[in-house]
C-alpha cells in the first residue's frame, strides 16, 4: 500500500538529525521558503499575523505551538510557559481563543503527574479567558494514557477541553462512543502515524470506511464534533449525511491543516460550513512537517523544488 509505505518512509526521515539540520537551514529562511506552505512561522508574532489573515477570510482557527516528546521536566515547564505566553498574546491580539497541544510536550513521557499539572496550568487561565484546548492524539502507545489524562481532568470539572481520535485505530469506535457518553468534544482524523497491524487498519479502504462509520456516530450523538480531513469526497459525504438527518451546520465543524487544500477551505466556508484551520508554528516544526508529507506524497515534489531553489541562490 503506497500510503502505508510513505508513512513509514517519512516517519524514518523525520528522525534524521542530518535532514532536520538541512531542513531547518532552508525550510523557513525566507517568506517564500518551502516549509512556510504548511507552517505559519517559527515565532509567535508570525503565527498571529497568519491567524488574523485567516479570520479575515471568515475561517476559524486553532493555534499549535509545535513540539513533542520533551526529555526533562525543565523542558516540559518551558513548553507550558510558552503556551501561557501564547494565550496572553492571543488575548492581546483579539484573535480566536482556541489551542491544540500534545501531552508529550508537557512531559507525559517524563512524569505523568507533572504533565497533568502542566495541563491544568494551561486550562485554569483558559477557563477564565474563554479558551478551548484540544489535546492532539499521538501514536498508539499514547492513546490510552492520553484519554486517561483527559478523563482525569474532565472528572475534575474542566469543560474547556477536547480530544482527537484516529479512525485508523481498531479501538476508536469504542473510544468515540465513550466520548459521546461524556459529551466531550472530539476531532476525528484518519491518523498520521505509521501503526502496527495489531493496532490499526492498514488499507486505505479500511481506514476510509472506519472514518465514515465514526463520522456518522459523532454527527448523530456527539457534542459539536470536528470532522477533520482533506478528502473532499469524505467532506461531501458528511454534508449529505448531516442534511439528510436534519443536523444543522452549527452542530459540527470541519477542520483542515494550514496550507492544505486552501481552495476547498474557502469553498466550504462560502457554502456556510464552519471551517477551522489548524495553524502550527514554532522552531520544532520538522517532525510535524514530515508527517504531513507522509500523508500527502504529492507535496514531495513541491518541497524538493523548494529545497533546490533555496540552495541555488
Amino acid at each position: 500500500m503506497i500510503g502505508a509505505a510513505s508513512k513509514t518512509l517519512f516517519y524514518a526521515l523525520s528522525r534524521s538529525a542530518r535532514l532536520k539540520r538541512l531542513a531547518s537551514r532552508y525550510g523557513m529562511a525566507t517568506p517564500d521558503s518551502f516549509a512556510r506552505r504548511f507552517i505559519a512561522g517559527e515565532t509567535l508574532e508570525e503565527a498571529v499575523v497568519v491567524a488574523r489573515t485567516l479570520q479575515s477570510r471568515g475561517l476559524l482557527l486553532t493555534l499549535d505551538y509545535l513540539g513533542e516528546s520533551v526529555r526533562s521536566i525543565d523542558e516540559a515547564t518551558t513548553a507550558t510557559r510558552a503556551y501561557l505566553t501564547l494565550m496572553d498574546a492571543i488575548v492581546a491580539a483579539g484573535i480566536e481563543r482556541n489551542l491544540s497541544l500534545k501531552l508529550t510536550q508537557l512531559g507525559l513521557e517524563v512524569d505523568r503527574a507533572t504533565c497533568v499539572d502542566n495541563l491544568r496550568r494551561i486550562l485554569d487561565p483558559g477557563q477564565r479567558d474563554g479558551f478551548f484546548v484540544r489535546i492532539d492524539m499521538e501514536n498508539s502507545p499514547f492513546t490510552q494514557v492520553t484519554l486517561d489524562v483527559f478523563e482525569t481532568l474532565w472528572q475534575q470539572g474542566y469543560r474547556n477541553i477536547g480530544v482527537v481520535l484516529q479512525a485508523c485505530l481498531h479501538r476508536s469506535e469504542q473510544d468515540v462512543r465513550r466520548m459521546n457518553e461524556l459529551q466531550a468534544r472530539v476531532r476525528l482524523v484518519k491518523g498520521a502515524y505509521k501503526e502496527p497491524q495489531t493496532a490499526a487498519y492498514q488499507l486505505k479502504s479500511e481506514v476510509d470506511e472506519a472514518y465514515r462509520r465514526l463520522m456518522r456516530v459523532l454527527l448523530d450523538a456527539g457534542n459539536y464534533p470536528a470532522i477533520a480531513t482533506h478528502d473532499e469526497t469524505m467532506l461531501r459525504t458528511a454534508c449529505a449525511y448531516a442534511a439528510e438527518h436534519g443536523i444543522a451546520p452549527e452542530r459540527y465543524e470541519f477542520q483542515m491543516l494550514y496550507g492544505v487544500r486552501r481552495d476547498l477551505q474557502t469553498t466550504l466556508a462560502a457554502e456556510g460550513h464552519r471551517m477551522r484551520i489548524y495553524v502550527p508554528f514554532g522552531r520544532e516544526w520538522f517532525p510535524y512537517f514530515m508527517r504531513r508529507l507522509g500523508e500527502r506524497p504529492a507535496n514531495v515534489g513541491f518541497v524538493i523544488r523548494g529545497i533546490l531553489g533555496e540552495r541555488s541562490e
